[in-house]
């Protein structure tokens, strides 16, 4: 996993929710994500967001295993 802004999740759970440095660090970023209700934020993937999605992204040639 690369590209994750440590400083602000840092500062969101230490500082926002008050977390210890030793609470912080034994937690993935997956469950410090559902602590902060990030994931409330995500409408579930249904069949009609997918062909959304789909449709606003297609796939191209040249793109990842073609």
């Amino acid at each position: 996993m690369t590209g994750l802004d440590w400083p602000g999740l840092m500062r969101a759970g230490m500082h926002g929710i008050g977390l210890s440095p030793e609470d912080f660090w034994r937690l993935t970023p997956v469950e410090l994500r559902i602590i902060l209700g990030a994931d409330a934020m995500m409408p579930p993937l249904t069949r009609a967001r997918l062909e959304d999605l789909a449709s606003r992204y297609p796939d191209r040639k040249g793109q990842m295993n073609d």
